[in-house]
């Protein structure tokens, strides 16, 4: 799907325990690795958009963002919003000073957060094997790239995590990194050609 397709497509729219005698006892088995602060578990449906997210309880920063801004309102009654959530991790991979600095201006927080919103169902269908750009809530855009062969989705650079969550008020997709407008912009631009060389008989002549 190429680009052009892409815009328009949005455009219209996770044994049992046995001790045998006389045999050696198996080994322990090693103790289960604390879960990550920050980290969310699977996402599952639970009412609208906000209450999926925050009955989750991964999600708290994002959370506390739509509510401080006075977003929470848009996303729990509009059910055409596409919604890509960061995990609490995602935001706390951020430099603590950023974070701070955000969370402390609401103006600021409001529009980082419509980056994260587009007006328009997208789900995972429209974004595998295609690579483009799209509006955001923000007046921006996000680049959505689905061209990895493996299957891998990106937004902005981050991956998607968990697709196509569809809540009582929005369809959701998480990811694993706060989108920065730019941020997947990750194809270089070739280097600028050096001039050409003087023409040696020509500068001999002079």
């Amino acid at each position: 799907m190429t680009t052009r397709l892409l815009l328009a497509a949005v455009a219209l729219a996770a044994a049992p325990f046995a001790a045998q005698a006389q045999t050696p006892a198996p080994a322990a088995p090693a103790p289960a690795a604390a879960p990550t602060a920050g980290a969310a578990k699977p996402v599952t449906v639970n009412g609208d958009l906000v209450d999926t997210l925050k009955l989750n309880g991964g999600f708290t920063i994002f959370t506390k963002g739509l509510t401080d801004t006075n977003l929470a309102g848009l996303l729990k009654t509009n059910a055409n919003l596409t919604v890509f959530a960061p995990t609490d991790s995602a935001f706390q991979a951020m430099p603590a000073a950023d974070l701070a600095r955000l969370q402390a201006d609401k103006a600021a927080m409001q529009k980082f957060i419509l980056h994260h919103i587009v007006n328009a169902p997208v789900a995972s269908t429209k974004i595998k094997g295609a690579k483009g750009p799209i509006p955001s809530g923000a007046g921006d855009t996000i680049l959505l790239d689905g061209s990895d062969e493996g299957g891998v989705m990106k937004v902005d650079g981050a991956t998607i995590v968990q697709a196509d969550v569809k809540t009582g008020s929005g369809l959701l997709h998480v990811v694993d990194h706060v989108l920065i407008a730019g941020q997947g912009n990750a194809d270089p631009v070739a280097p600028a050609a050096p001039p050409p060389a003087a023409d040696a008989s020509a500068t001999a002549k002079q």
